[in-house]
């Protein structure tokens, strides 16, 4: 039997995973609880009633404990952030290990709100204790889950812009896509915005908290939405749960568009981009850009067989904690290197040039370096050049420069 594909939607209020073999999901708030008087992990509800009972000590915002490098004290044990987040993820993987019978786990694809370093580090390298390998684990952001989802409907549901309201526990936020057809290839574009009208939700609970909400969101809508033309409109989040309270909004989103509501858009879109992992051919064939992914592709002109080329180094729309390169290239004549940024409107094209200060002064054709490039996120490069030698005539300096650039 197959291992299981699995999305994962986590947040510091809540998480929800979904597997590809049936309709079945799982949403528990995101809580981990050890009973005081034995090594027992709790989670979700369980976690809740255990802290309630007095038996247990629950942690909580698990997601901002991992970024912020924190720590929690448990029966006189110092947990880290990322400990007990692996804790917590073990007891939810085992929800779906056990419905289905297996403990195999072809592919896990965590979906967060924003892919923040610690929070992927911690994400990535924790396959040996969930039972996958790390080359079967990514993170992708809440916006690439809504591109996946959105992007798996009927065409006619995103020919056009499609926007999405997101209203959890955790704020609203707005999220839109377009699709931008070129000659070549089309260009699928998403981006997040998190509205500053945002508020709790504990107001829905009053007839009169409803009406501002409705009023607040309503706002939201007319800025948003008037003089664009969008296929459909996307709910999804706690807050949409019941939409009693928001006639006003639906009356106007409903307005010569289709509009959907799914409460686990976000992990769906996870599992869908799992599956998708795993084909031999991507059945999105498009460039996506969005947060956690490339905006922008870097390329270098290099001589190569003496012929010019353009050596690619990241292509946009690559997740960008995946992409980068390890190149050697000798240097004919230049102390510097110089790189193409090419965003999707091409008309937008730059070139960086980075100057190598501190590197020897060789004859031409004989400064050998090592280009090293990573990214610390979808706008930033690292660059690393390193002197090689050239032989027993040149032996290496051991010159190095480190440099971050802007795409």
């Amino acid at each position: 039997m197959e291992g299981l594909v699995l999305g994962l939607d986590l947040c510091d209020a809540y998480t929800q995973l979904v597997c590809d073999r049936g309709e079945k999901t799982w949403t528990l708030p995101t809580v981990i609880c050890r009973k005081k008087k034995e090594e027992l992990w709790l989670v979700g509800e369980p976690a809740y009633a255990s802290a309630l009972a007095g038996d247990g000590v629950m942690v909580d915002k698990l997601v901002k404990l991992v970024t912020k490098d924190g720590t929690s004290t448990i029966g006189g044990i110092r947990y880290g952030g990322a400990q007990l987040m692996v804790q917590f993820l073990i007891q939810v993987l085992t929800l779906a290990k056990e419905e289905y019978g297996t403990e195999a786990i072809s592919q896990l694809v965590f979906s967060v709100p924003k892919i923040e370093a610690r929070l992927l580090k911690c994400l990535t390298s924790c396959g040996d204790y969930l039972g996958v390998e790390e080359k079967d684990i990514h993170v992708v952001s809440h916006t690439e889950s809504f591109m996946y989802y959105v992007l798996s409907q009927k065409r006619e549901v995103w020919n056009n812009q499609v926007g999405m309201f997101d209203l959890s526990a955790e704020g609203l936020c707005y999220y839109e896509m377009k699709v931008q057809r070129g000659l070549r290839q089309t260009t699928v574009v998403a981006e997040r915005e998190r509205l500053e009208e945002g508020f709790s939700l504990d107001i829905l609970n009053t007839a009169a908290g409803g009406k501002m909400a409705d009023r607040i969101l309503c706002s939201c809508g007319n800025r948003l939405l008037q003089k664009k033309l969008f296929s459909s409109v996307f709910l999804t989040g706690k807050g949409f749960e019941n939409r009693d309270w928001a006639a006003g909004f639906m009356k106007l989103i409903c307005n010569r568009r289709r509009v959907y509501a799914e409460a686990e858009l976000f992990a769906k879109g996870a599992v869908l981009r799992a599956e998708d992992l795993l084909r031999e051919k991507s059945a999105y064939p498009y460039i996506c850009i969005c947060e956690g992914r490339l905006d922008s592709s870097v390329s270098m002109k290099v001589l190569h067989k003496d012929q010019d080329n353009q050596l690619m180094l990241a292509n946009a729309g690559v997740s960008w904690y995946e992409a980068g390169a390890q190149v050697e290239l000798i240097l004919d004549g230049q102390d510097y290197l110089e790189f193409i940024i090419t965003p999707p409107d091409q008309r937008k094209r730059k070139t960086v040039k980075i100057v190598l200060e501190g590197f020897p002064k060789r004859d031409e054709k004989t400064l050998r370096v090592l280009l090293e490039i990573g990214f610390l996120d979808e706008r930033t490069m690292t660059v690393t050049v390193t002197d090689q030698g050239f032989g027993e005539l040149f032996p290496s300096t051991g010159a190095v420069l480190r440099q971050e650039v802007m795409l």
